[in-house]
């Protein structure tokens, strides 16, 4: 009676430890999968991978959002119009979250902070979907720079085309094309004798 004790009791042990392991595995693979569409901008399978509604938080700045599925679509169309590149740095399991170091570089974080800017990431979850990603700090984020060039872009805008302001605020797809609009002519006007 003892080795079948002992028996189920190592098979009960080895059968959660796996459950676990999985459970584990499948949170890194959907935080891994999140970030590579991310990269694409692949609506489809970011919203494959949420729940019906997403918290971020950006813990150093004390701002939070609820996005319900649709809106947070629609902010990706708004933030693929600048062609970002997504990359993690570090992924790992702690508990029931999944830890993140990730870089992201776009043309609207070039021409602002002219370089990547690198956060450290918790992403949450609820039955296999992401519910919640905070931002608990920037690692690289040079916060003068990035004021100066947006201040520098927005007197420039008001001065030269004030039939584009507001253009910083509108975050949909048409927001962000007359966003990178703008850039190009501060540019041009740059570029210009």
């Amino acid at each position: 009676m003892n080795k079948t004790l002992l028996l189920l009791l190592l098979f009960v042990i080895g059968f959660t430890s796996c459950k676990d392991s999985k459970k584990e595995i499948d949170e890194l693979e959907i935080a891994k999968r999140y970030y590579e569409a991310l990269s694409t901008s692949d609506t489809v399978e970011i919203a494959s991978l949420l729940t019906d509604s997403l918290l971020t938080k950006e813990t150093e700045y004390d701002y939070e959002q609820t996005f319900t599925k649709k809106e947070y679509v629609e902010w990706l169309k708004w933030d693929a119009v600048f062609e970002p590149t997504y990359k993690v740095l570090h992924i790992e399991q702690e508990n029931e979250t999944v830890k993140v170091k990730i870089s992201k570089v776009d043309k609207r974080v070039l021409f602002l902070h002219e370089g990547p800017i690198v956060t450290n990431q918790v992403v949450r979850f609820d039955a296999n979907k992401i519910i919640s990603i905070e931002t608990t700090k920037y690692e690289v984020f040079n916060d003068s720079i990035f004021s100066k060039n947006r201040g520098e872009l927005l007197s420039w805008v008001d001065e030269n085309h004030p039939d584009l302001k507001g253009f910083i605020h509108d975050q949909t797809e048409a927001g962000a094309q007359k966003y990178m609009e703008v850039i190009q002519l501060y540019q041009n006007r740059k570029d210009t004798p």
